[in-house]
């Protein structure tokens, strides 16, 4: 018998994290890589929100707190959730974790028994799958096709539904295509959803302020009512706030399930931070007014990089709606060799060859569920995109 779980057999290291850190170990070496890998904002935290966390250090608000959130911050999250979502909760039904990801992994193992199916449409960020797979669930991958913007179709959805599935993960603005869902679009996977009573809802929100073109963002039991009995609205303070290192996700749903999330919660991490919960009070109830602003700069960053992109020879990127990703194909790269004589076969090939010629770090599509394609995190500053653009135009027109 071997030392280690059979679980950790059914999950993969995160791709993303590990392509920054490929890039940070070859910045240690003296290499000029542009890391595109990573997905944060790159602004600093608001400084009213440090503020708010260093009154909380000075208050002496560090000790334990509720395992599932101090009252402040879910009250926080039940007016948030009114305000930009027209939704009605109450403080029993909002739940606060050490970031996102705790929030889908404490729901998972708190209700998936081997053999129930999850449907998540793909691409789909890295961890959606593995998080499944870590609680015994399996995960169904739906492929979304370039030609309807990455978005999930009605009929596809339910061809995938089965007696077995218990979860819909749904992540609009997406990770990692950027696809945002109009109210119109989301009503089309809802009338799915109502007709099969036994399939629950998990909406990831994560990235809910971060859309462009004058886009109205929806959520699943806003659009369609009759769902909010078993749907989890998910959302976290770590992108529009530009507070990843803080690590606070929330959620709010049914109070059975926020009982038996609790419950998980209780025996792995425990509480959130005391400190990044203050700091989240601010960021909900606080001044809103720089999300636009800095909204305006990812959207002058977006409209570059498609450009820029849609100029390098072989590579067909579309224009997101939300989040700070744009998802291009490299599907005309394929079969190609570089001026060493490597054979570009996959998209995962395409990325380590463009990252030991150029020094450019990206996430190769396969590890989203999706070839071939690759994501691009446009939340870096404009001279290191413009550069990375150039760099990417040079390998594509050097390919063979």
């Amino acid at each position: 018998m071997g030392f280690f779980s059979d679980s950790l057999s059914r999950v993969q290291p995160s791709a993303t994290i590990a392509v920054t850190d490929k890039a940070r170990a070859l910045r240690a070496e003296g290499r000029d890589v542009i890391g595109l890998g990573a997905g944060e904002p790159d602004f600093d935290t608001p400084e009213n929100i440090k503020e708010a966390g260093t009154d909380a250090i000075r208050r002496g608000e560090t000790k334990y707190t509720a395992v599932n959130g101090i009252d402040e911050l879910k009250q926080a999250i039940c007016a948030k959730l009114k305000r930009d979502n027209g939704l009605d909760y109450t403080p029993a039904q909002c739940f606060v974790a050490p970031g996102g990801k705790p929030v889908i992994y404490d729901a998972m193992m708190a209700t998936l028994n081997v053999g129930d199916e999850v449907i998540i449409p793909a691409p789909y960020w890295v961890s959606y799958p593995d998080i499944v797979n870590l609680a015994g669930g399996t995960p169904v991958a739906v492929e979304t096709r370039a030609e309807d913007g990455f978005k999930l179709q009605a009929a596809d959805l339910e061809a995938a539904i089965t007696d077995k599935t218990k979860w819909f993960i749904f992540n609009s603005p997406s990770n990692p295509t950027g696809a945002a869902y109009s109210a119109t679009e989301l009503k089309a996977l809802t009338d799915v959803l109502l007709r099969h009573k036994h399939v629950w809802v998990l909406t990831d929100d994560m990235y809910e302020h971060l859309t462009y073109d004058n886009f109205v963002f929806a959520t699943p039991a806003q659009v369609e009512p009759e769902l909010y009995e078993r749907t989890l609205t998910m959302n976290g303070v770590s992108k529009a706030y530009a507070m990843t290192g803080w690590r606070i996700g929330y959620c709010a749903g049914p109070v059975d399930l926020i009982k038996a999330m609790t419950k998980i919660q209780s025996q792995s991490t425990s509480n959130p931070t005391s400190i990044s919960q203050w700091a989240a009070v601010e960021a909900l109830n606080g001044p809103q007014d720089f999300i636009a602003a800095n909204n305006a700069m990812f959207k002058r960053r977006r409209d570059m990089v498609v450009e820029m992109l849609n100029s390098a020879e072989g590579i067909d990127c579309i224009t997101p709606e939300g989040a700070f990703y744009v998802y291009p194909s490299c599907a005309a790269c394929i079969g190609k060799t570089t001026t060493d004589g490597t054979l570009i076969d996959t998209d995962e090939s395409f990325a380590t060859a463009l990252l030991e010629a150029e020094g450019v770090a990206v996430v190769h599509g396969a590890a989203f569920g999706l070839s071939p394609f690759f994501r691009i995190s446009y939340a870096t500053s404009d001279e290191q995109l413009q550069e990375a653009c150039k760099r990417i135009q040079s390998f594509c027109s050097s390919l063979r």
